[in-house]
């Protein structure tokens, strides 16, 4: 028989309907009906024997998805559905369960249906030839076959790729083929017999590092050189190796190595904290099952089959299938907040076969493989199945997402359990839910690239016109060729065409360094530098966690500056995860709770301490409906006492509850501390003790939550007897269906609560008569049991029960917000910043938060866009919302979507949905997976207007859309740190988002904005000259300043001033700016380095250049005498003239934009001025021996000896800067900004010093050797000496601020 090979699995011996093809199929129809939306979604555990198959029989004893019906399954398997006779012969019998009926999910025992019980059969072969990449029973069981026929066993035919195709596969643009399906053996106790083929699988090390050491060379190289000034000065220094240029080589290649360097080395120093962070997180210690006993090792040595135990309060290190825990039925609970920032606790249970193993004997013990599916980021699928050696028998059990740990959730009211490893490292949901890192690139970089392609752009036609020039002078024979510089035979036989390119090539070479390569590297040590400031600032410190400001990439300061859309999670960004019980409403009377006392509105609390409160009928019969219409639990570890969990003074011991709702948990902690204490569950029995009396509760039936429904109910029997109905839910879903009790005045309160931000719920109960009891339990019965239309009809008996109720009451819980959220919100509105909440959270819960956070104001008309099924009723329902819009013009809109209607209206309606959801305010989008997080900011991100983005959020399923947004910003929560770990920056709180934006963002942006613009000024003043001075040399590419000059200009005499600048700069005070954020927008857009401004710093560059160059002609240009001793007035000297006033010009323009002096600016400034003549003294008055030439030898000093020259250069200076005073002053006083009306009004308030710009509290180490090396460099402020001092170290590097109140009355602030 032919063998099919197959990548990475067993070969499998094929013969007519053989188990291989039977599993192939069964997986197609799995995804088939996986992708339809019906109910032929069936799991079921399936037997097939075929005696026909050449006379072998083959058991199958499970396939993992729905099979199609019985004619559909004749038709697609002709030979599984032959004759009755042959399929009678199974061991158990096909049984199709209708959806619903189990518990599973994908094959387990979840929301859809499962096998009741397991497969068993007998193995002939225990481990036969399993299929380490497929199913392995159905490689086992052909294994058994052949080895029955004694036929000799089949190895693997060799078929080596081609050369090409490893080579590809080896760089990782071509991967390997990969199964649909995974064997992991438990323990990896792998078959000892059989062609047995090992799958890969990944490593459990996480990696966020963009670099290896390997390939950090090449890849940063090819990055820095993706820049255009980058590689336009490679090409600049390789043409000057090849030809003969008029400047050497070094000029070029000097400054490109040292901007090559220092960039590498910053972007390597960043990398490098990332892999400090990752070793961090795969270092971290934990216990796996090896040799019988309990090892411990390192989160990156678990491997695929290791037994895992994980403690309580522990964060699973790997996704892990579920195998025993310390409870008997093999349960346990973990929250996923950090995963999908539902805070709530969620169930796992494993198989029955290994919940009874509890010990580390036990467990090595176990025979067992996990067949599953491949890795894949959808956080709530998991098809799998788990089968267990048992002696001679083999047990199958399905698994599904229940059985599954998820890498980054929280182990609680669990002790320990034990788990299976997998899917590991890169290859967790976690990581999968990653967005792929790639490089960020602010806005600032992208201008400066442009701007960087105009100016080669100009440099090309400078010298293509200089090329030009040349040959038409060179048309007249005598300038040809002068008497005094005659051409070689060489060069007159050489092609013409040849010396065209090769003066071109040196006109290109003399004017390259319009291009400004030392921008690169300013910007660079700019960026690096200054994002010091965020972590130093001691606003951006939180003294309760003790966690100050994280800086990751530096690369995106300015664009702090420019964010038009904030992407934000909920749970744990703008709330605490902490619910709190602060009112309710019980028979119309609204109470509140004061000292553990329900009292009502109006009403002091003034009984002793010693005595207990009694409680009314009707308040005591509210709490107990509140005790038990829930699900929610108590932590295991606690047990009554003595006295139980009430204490002498009538208050109750504070029990640890977990809830699968937060609200759930508020109210029974809140019924808990007034008298009424949910003791726990015993079987079908729910305890509660009433002012310190207990009583059990029958449960008898639970009536679950479903949106559709907005409520849930129980049906419990009394200690007396009585069947009781509780009901709690929506307003909207209770007071209809209410016949009695205070219905209108529950509903004010309600309302009330309402605009109080609170989270609201009605709570109702009903009495049943024996006989009503009956028919529920009856219809219950038949709807539960039901094989057709089961969701529809339970529906119906839970609307026939949950009628005619009795009003008990309602209750308004806040979800604690953080600190200064809603001030947060409405200053990011008032900066023109549109917040867009994408949350994992129910509908209900969001829209409440968003409101009690100010995100929806009760003003607004909210649109909802939820619950859509289909892509017709989806546009339909967006057409609508986009008239609606149209004709109301003032009012604000706010929009809500899910996740499933995203997904609708994203698929062909795109633009339709953007166009609502930019006319409306505030956008709200809920029940969304991590991923559909990242589409919704790619959305807005490459949308025609391309507007900044920022994503903010606290936990991994937050990753994704931190990665995709513009600017990534991790909330430094309660669930782990790989929000934190991923981001570019890391705040403790959102309040603090506020001050990033408005004040760094402000600062950072306008500084470099500057900064770029300053530096194509300057080197336009730089090169000009240069251009012109060819005009009066026949075009002979001679230079106009020596070439020590050329090379110095950027590195040396013009770089520290603009650095400074851009370190130090406070065009406004932060006050001011925090206090105004209408400021933002002022800067927004990159108002700052458009077009206009660019325009008009090159028009000035070239205005000055002129001014420098013909005005030094015309004043010195023709006089011979000005130097007088007689001698002449050289070229060398001409060029020194113009540069120096040139330098002196660029510096005081410097100083002119400067708003906000430091002694260090002032250094800096008159310092660069001043070093400049000392060098050039030095340089052209001593005869250096190293030097070939030495042509400025004595020039700069004869040049200072003219009384002349000193004139002509204070007389350029000022022509060049008065303009620019002028029209400084004209504009702020004809056309000011909002900025600069600010800075007037920051004058008359007398503020002098800068307030915490850089730390946090006396003694941190952190900022010990920073504070040691800024009072050296700067001293200390003093604002006698200077209106608007610098940097102070009490605001640098202490915890006191300094203001001038009065003008002779200083203030000191402690923090």
């Amino acid at each position: 028989m032919p063998t099919h090979p197959s990548p990475g699995r067993d070969y499998i011996n094929t013969q007519p309907l053989s188990k291989a093809f039977i599993v192939h199929h069964a997986l197609i129809f799995s995804q088939e009906n996986k992708d339809k939306n019906d109910e032929a979604a069936e799991y079921s555990s399936h037997f097939v024997t075929n005696n026909e198959a050449g006379g072998y029989g083959l058991g199958l004893p499970f396939l993992p998805a729905c099979l199609p019906s019985a004619p559909s399954r004749a038709r697609h398997f002709p030979r599984a559905g032959r004759s009755a006779a042959s399929r009678r012969g199974s061991a158990a019998a096909l049984r199709w369960r209708p959806r619903g009926s189990g518990s599973s999910s994908g094959g387990g025992s979840g929301r859809r249906g499962g096998c009741a019980a397991p497969n068993r059969r007998r193995a002939p072969v225990p481990w036969g030839r399993a299929a380490a990449g497929g199913w392995p029973e159905a490689a086992t069981a052909e294994g058994a076959v052949t080895a029955q026929r004694g036929a000799p066993p089949r190895g693997p035919r060799p078929a080596p790729p081609g050369m090409w195709r490893w080579v590809r596969q080896q760089l990782g643009f071509d991967p390997p083929h990969q199964s649909d399906t995974r064997t992991i053996y438990i323990a990896n106790r792998f078959p000892q017999h059989g062609h047995y083929v090992p799958q890969k699988f990944a490593d459990n090390r996480i990696i966020s590092s963009k670099y290896t050491v390997w390939n950090f060379v090449p890849k940063n190289l090819f990055e820095q050189f993706r820049r255009v000034a980058n590689f336009y000065f490679l090409i600049i220094f390789l043409v000057q190796l090849m030809i003969d240029t008029p400047t050497s080589p070094i000029t070029s290649g000097l400054p490109l190595f040292f901007v090559i360097t220092v960039t590498a080395i910053k972007q390597g120093y960043e990398d490098w904290l990332r892999h400090k962070a990752d070793n961090e997180v795969n270092g971290a210690p934990v216990y796996v099952v090896r040799s019988g006993g309990l090892v411990k090792t390192r989160s990156k040595n678990i491997r695929v089959g290791d037994i895992v135990r994980v403690a309580k309060d522990e964060t699973f290190p790997v996704d892990l299938v579920l195998l025993s825990s310390d409870r008997v039925d093999g349960s346990c609970h973990v929250t996923t907040a950090s995963l999908d920032g539902e805070t709530n606790l969620k169930t796992h249970v494993a198989v029955p076969e290994t919940a009874v193993l509890q010990s580390v004997a036990n467990l090595d013990k176990l025979v067992a493989v996990i067949e599953c599916h491949q890795p894949e980021a959808d956080l709530y699928r998991f098809v799998g199945r788990i089968t267990i050696s048992q002696q001679i028998e083999e047990i199958v059990r399905p698994l599904g997402p229940e059985s599954l740990l998820l890498r980054g959730a929280r182990l609680k009211n669990t002790k320990e359990i034990f788990g299976v490893a997998v899917y590991t490292g890169m290859e967790t949901k976690m990581a999968l839910n990653y967005k792929s890192k790639s490089q960020k690139r602010s806005a600032v970089e992208k201008s400066m690239n442009s701007f960087l392609i105009i100016y080669l752009i100009i440099l090309l036609f400078e010298a293509i016109l200089s090329t030009i020039l040349k040959y038409a002078w060179q048309a007249e024979e005598k300038w040809d060729e002068p008497w005094y510089n005659g051409k070689t035979e060489h060069e007159r036989n050489s092609s013409k065409i040849l010396r065209f390119i090769s003066d071109f090539l040196a006109f290109l070479v003399l004017y390259n360094f319009i291009i400004p390569i030392s921008l690169y590297v300013t910007v660079e040590m700019q960026k690096f530098l200054g994002s010091f400031f965020i972590g130093w600032d001691l606003d951006l410190y939180h003294e309760e966690t003790n966690q100050r400001a994280q800086v990751n990439t530096s690369d995106l300061n300015e664009e702090l500056g420019q964010v038009e859309y904030v992407f934000t999670d909920k749970t744990g960004t703008l709330t605490e995860n902490e619910m709190q019980f602060r009112e309710c409403s019980i028979n119309g009377i609204k109470y509140q709770e004061v000292n553990g006392k329900l009292t009502p509105e109006g009403f002091s609390e003034d009984s002793p301490d010693g005595n207990m409160h009694s409680l009314m009928k009707e308040e005591e019969l509210f709490l107990k409906a509140v005790c038990l219409c829930h699900t929610v639990q108590i932590n295991a570890d606690q047990t009554d006492g003595a006295d139980g969990p009430w204490h002498a003074n009538g208050i109750a011991s504070p029990l640890e509850y977990y809830a699968s709702s937060p609200d759930e948990k508020a109210l029974v902690e809140a019924a808990s501390r007034v008298g009424v204490v949910f003791t726990g569950t015993s079987g079908d029995s729910m305890e509660v003790k009433s002012l310190g009396k207990p009583e059990r509760y029958k449960l008898l039936h639970v009536l679950e939550f479903d949106p559709n429904r907005r409520r849930m109910s129980v049906i419990v029997e009394s200690p007396s007897g009585e069947k009781l109905l509780f009901t709690k839910g929506a307003e909207s879903s209770i007071l209809p269906r209410s016949k009695s009790g205070e219905i209108d005045k529950t509903r004010v309160h309600v309302d009330e609560f309402a605009l109080k931000g609170l989270r609201t719920l009605c709570v109702a109960y009903r009495r049943f008569t024996p006989e009503e009891y009956q028919e529920i339990c009856k219809r219950l019965h038949e709807a539960r049991t039901a094989l057709q239309q089961r969701e529809e009809r339970l529906a119906d008996v839970f609307n026939f029960i949950e009628r005619d109720l009795e009003l008990l009451g309602a209750t308004g819980v806040e979800d604690k917000l953080q600190e200064k959220v809603q001030e947060t919100i409405e200053a990011l509105r008032l900066a023109g910043i549109k917040v867009w909440v994408l949350t994992g959270d129910k509908h209900e819960t969001a829209v409440s938060v968003s409101l009690s956070c100010g995100h929806f104001h009760r003003t607004m008309n909210i649109l909802e866009l939820v619950q859509h099924k289909s892509d017709s009723t989806c546009a339909e329902q967006l057409r609508q919302l986009a008239k609606r819009i149209k004709e109301d013009h003032v009012i604000q809109h706010g929009l809500v979507v899910d996740g499933t209607s995203l997904s609708l209206a994203l698929r062909e309606h795109e633009k339709l949905f953007m166009e609502v959801c930019k006319n409306c305010s505030a956008v709200l989008c809920c029940r969304m997976a991590p991923l559909q997080k990242a589409k919704v900011v790619r959305l807005l991100k490459t949308s025609p207007e391309k507007p900044i983005t920022l994503a903010i959020g606290d936990g991994a399923n937050d990753v994704s859309m931190i990665q995709e947004a513009h600017v990534g910003i991790g909330i430094m929560g309660k669930e782990g740190r790989q929000a934190v770990r991923n981001s570019d920056y890391a705040i403790a709180r959102f309040k603090f988002l506020s001050k990033l934006l408005f004040v760094h963002g402000h600062f950072y942006y306008i500084r470099i904005a500057t900064l770029v613009q300053y530096f194509f000024y300057k080197n336009v003043c730089f090169i000009t000259p240069q251009f012109l001075y060819q005009f009066f040399c026949l075009f002979s590419q001679q230079t106009l300043y020596d070439s020590v000059y050329l090379t110095l200009y950027n590195i040396c005499f013009t770089s520290l001033p603009v650095l400074i600048y851009s370190l130090f700069e406070q065009h406004v005070h932060p006050h001011v700016l925090q206090s105004k954020p209408v400021l933002y927008r002022d800067i927004s857009k990159n108002a700052h380095l458009g077009y206009k401004p660019f325009l008009y710093w090159t028009i000035l560059g070239f205005f000055h250049a002129f001014i420098f160059f013909y005005g030094s002609y015309l004043l010195m240009g023709e006089d011979t005498s000005l130097l007088g001793n007689g001698q002449m007035f050289g070229n060398w000297t001409f060029g020194t003239l113009v540069f120096t006033v040139m330098v002196i010009t660029v510096t005081m323009k410097m100083a002119l934009e400067t708003h906000f002096w430091t002694w260090i600016n002032h250094f800096v400034t008159w310092g660069s001025i001043v070093f400049y003549f000392i060098f050039s003294l030095f340089y052209g008055g001593i005869i250096w021996p190293f030097l070939h030439t030495q042509d400025m030898y004595f020039v700069f000093v004869q040049l200072l000896s003219s009384g002349s020259a000193w004139f002509a250069i204070i007389l350029i200076v000022v022509a060049c800067l008065f303009l620019d005073v002028v029209k400084k002053v004209l504009y702020r006083h004809l056309q000011p900004t909002s900025t600069e009306k600010a800075q007037l009004t920051e004058t008359s308030s007398g503020i002098n010093c800068l307030d915490s710009m850089c730390c946090f509290s006396d003694g941190e180490t952190a900022c010990t050797s920073v504070r040691r090396m800024l009072e050296r460099l700067m001293g200390r402020c003093s604002p006698t000496r200077v209106n608007r001092c610098g940097i102070s170290l009490n605001s640098l590097c202490c915890r006191r601020f300094s203001y001038k109140l009065e003008p002779d009355e200083p203030a000191a602030i402690d923090v």
